[in-house]
């Protein structure tokens, strides 16, 4: 069913010029037809006589009969067309307004410089509260702050239903914690891909603003640059694009057979990681972790790592995402 919304129209008032297309009737009529109370069946039809779809006899009491629809509704839909071409010119022309003023901006007006590892974090916290629709990122060292558990604005924005996409650098993988941060995320919505070697790191915030640091080779955050609209920041939403088309997916694997800790084994195995990184993510002395793959592996009836992966993901435990 349409959304009365859309319309100009409230549900009471759809309900109303529905019921008057079928039959006429006074408002006590079809207060009593539709079970509703006769203040709000007087409210719709009030609506309804502005929008020129019901009409009303001048006696007593009134009787309100429906305009017929391709009349009524079809004034309706004309004044809605007309609305939605002021509202493109006006996109147009606020949007070539928008173009010249960047092209004329000052670069301080386009890039803002933000010290101290306390104060790029605020801002970092700040840019990702604006988001509306998506924000993505690239992570990897360093670190403003230590990326010990999910950070929680980031848990309220996917509650929120605000997407998430990151690309994590392989060696910064090992720095988050794997069931504080990793998994939360995860479960809540996030999604997230590994590259081996990430270029820099960034956050990237609907289409309006990106946050970058200012020295990626240093080992630790001091000064970041904000974006705004610019040619950089559609330089760093493609960039993001490609790593994300190159990288492997991190999945939470969901095994009946398989324990947690050979779960998150075969999860961080499907990037790429390195045993040894893996064996420190899940607490395992290197030795432990060995035998636990050679197990998980000999469950799988496989030789290789390669027909591992194949024979988990014919078992629905790995959740394989084709390149967008």
């Amino acid at each position: 069913m349409p959304d009365p919304t859309a319309l100009d129209l409230t549900s009471a008032e759809v309900d109303v010029y529905r019921e008057l297309t079928d039959r006429a009737g006074t408002a006590a009529q079809l207060a009593a037809r539709l079970r509703i109370g006769d203040d709000r069946v007087r409210t719709a039809l009030r609506g309804l006589r502005r929008l020129d779809l019901v009409v009303r006899s001048s006696g007593r009491p009134a009787v309100f009969s429906a305009v017929a629809p391709a009349i009524g509704l079809g004034g309706l839909v004309l004044r809605r067309e007309r609305k939605l071409e002021e509202l493109r010119r006006l996109q147009t022309e606020l949007q070539e307004r928008h173009s010249r003023a960047v092209r004329g901006a000052e670069p301080t007006e386009l890039l803002e410089v933000v010290g101290g590892t306390d104060g790029i974090a605020r801002r970092a916290a700040q840019l990702m509260r604006s988001a509306r629709h998506e924000v993505r990122f690239v992570d990897k060292p360093p670190y403003a702050e230590p990326p010990s558990i999910l950070h929680p604005v980031e848990r309220d924005l996917l509650d929120r239903g605000v997407r998430f996409r990151g690309v994590y650098d392989r060696d910064g993988l090992e720095m988050h914690g794997l069931e504080e941060d990793l998994e939360p995320g995860l479960a809540l919505g996030e999604q997230a891909r590994v590259v081996a070697d990430a270029p820099l790191k960034m956050i990237l915030v609907d289409r309006h603003s990106a946050l970058i640091p200012l020295d990626s080779s240093a080992p630790d955050v001091r000064t970041a640059l904000v974006v705004r609209p610019c040619t950089l920041l559609h330089a760093l939403e493609l960039l993001f694009e490609n790593l994300w088309r190159e990288a492997l997916p991190l999945s939470l694997i969901d095994g009946e057979d398989l324990s947690a800790v050979d779960m998150r084994l075969l999860g961080l195995l499907t990037t790429g990681m390195p045993d040894r990184t893996i064996a420190k993510q899940l607490g395992l002395s290197y030795r432990t972790f060995q035998r636990r793959l050679h197990d998980l592996m000999e469950a799988l009836g496989a030789q290789t790592r390669f027909q591992a992966g194949l024979r988990a993901a014919a078992k629905g435990w790995v959740r394989l995402s084709v390149p967008d």
